[in-house]
């Protein structure tokens, strides 16, 4: 809890307490109430699973649960808590309804294709046994020419017979055509419409990278697989240094183009087959090397931390530079994916904690410094 309450504290900026010199839970407990704890803890998962609907970008939602977080730690009387929790309470009552209205437009666009989908094929086997049945009317005129023996009223019925059949296939022919292309016009959109959903689902809105959902999945099937393929897999946990300050000096439009290119020089450093960059939320990003081991992760990383600090990333009349906080820890046998992601992040947590700018490898007290 000590360090989860830490990390949360750099988060927001709050520098009241030095939890790094705490030993005990009763010095936590001082600061944070076991309620306030956990409502911080709902806020900031909740902070880390947002996707962009009408009137609410992430960005504007995130500052928002971070001045909401900071007010609740900052609150002391009863007064004042129970007016942070008023205005928590009047957020999510407002953000939770149109975030409702978002899903159901949606879906209702979704029923929308699929109901004309399945009207149009309603009229045209309304249309088909219509058809049959006037076709069947004809046949059963020409089968009573034939009993009745006359010339002439069998070819009438013939001619009759022959018209309506050939203008049921053309008209069925027609209709076929246009029942196949409207069919994959829908099935087009449809399938637009879920694969749009799908990496909604799966992707970072601003900076393209695998979102904290589809990287929970994939450390999952990482450490389920361990013990059939029997390979190394080691994860990089890495955070922007003092990304607050560039939010701060420039504007969170600079912030929002630092994480974008941090994201793209990620991917390119890491763009190998059983690689993937994600982030976790803010400024904080996560990088899963299957099949690599602790050496040659760690050969990888020093190579990704010496190009993000001396790139300069140009962005109007602005000049940027920063550097990044790693940590790096190799996936142990029997060991959960939950347990794994703690020790990357226990090393993360030393390499900020120690000068930042720096790699440490879980479970090595001696952090690597890139010259």
């Amino acid at each position: 809890m000590k360090q989860w309450i830490a990390k949360l504290m750099g988060q927001l900026d709050i520098k009241s307490v030095d939890l790094t010199k705490s030993t005990d839970e009763s010095s936590i407990q001082s600061i944070l109430s076991e309620e306030k704890a956990t409502i911080l803890y709902l806020l900031d998962v909740y902070n880390k699973s947002l996707f962009d609907i009408e009137n609410h970008s992430v960005r504007k939602v995130r500052d928002k649960l971070d001045k909401l977080s900071r007010t609740l730690v900052a609150a002391e009387t009863q007064k004042q808590i129970e007016s942070s929790l008023f205005d928590i309470r009047h957020f999510f009552s407002s953000y939770r309804i149109d975030e409702s209205s978002f899903i159901q437009n949606s879906f209702d666009d979704f029923k929308r294709i699929v109901w004309d989908f399945a009207d149009q094929l309603s009229e045209d086997l309304e249309f088909e046994s219509n058809k049959e049945k006037e076709l069947g009317q004809h046949l059963q005129g020409l089968k009573e020419a034939v009993d009745m023996n006359s010339i002439d009223l069998l070819r009438q019925k013939s001619r009759s017979f022959i018209n309506t059949y050939v203008e049921y296939q053309n008209q069925k022919n027609e209709i076929k055509q246009r029942r196949m292309s409207s069919i994959k016009k829908n099935l087009s959109s449809i399938k637009k419409q879920l694969s749009e959903a799908n990496n909604d689902l799966k992707t970072d809105h601003l900076t393209g990278a695998c979102n904290r959902k589809s990287f929970d999945e994939r450390i999952k099937g990482v450490v389920g697989t361990l013990p059939i393929h029997e390979t190394p897999s080691t994860m990089i946990m890495l955070d922007i240094d003092h990304f607050k300050k560039i939010n701060d000096n420039y504007g969170h439009d600079i912030g929002d183009f630092v994480l974008q290119q941090c994201v793209a020089l990620l991917k390119e450093c890491f763009g190998a087959e059983g690689e993937s960059v994600s982030r976790l939320g803010g400024e904080e990003f996560a990088v899963v090397l299957e099949g690599k081991d602790q050496k040659a992760a760690l050969v990888k990383a020093e190579a990704a931390m010496s190009r993000i600090r001396n790139e300069v990333f140009i962005q109007g009349s602005h000049q940027i530079r920063f550097t990044v906080s790693m940590g790096l820890a190799q996936v142990l046998k029997a060991e959960s994916s939950s347990d794994w992601l703690k020790r990357a992040d226990l090393a993360l947590y030393q390499s900020k904690n120690t000068g930042r700018n720096k790699i440490t490898i879980a479970n090595n007290l001696k952090p690597s410094k890139v010259a």
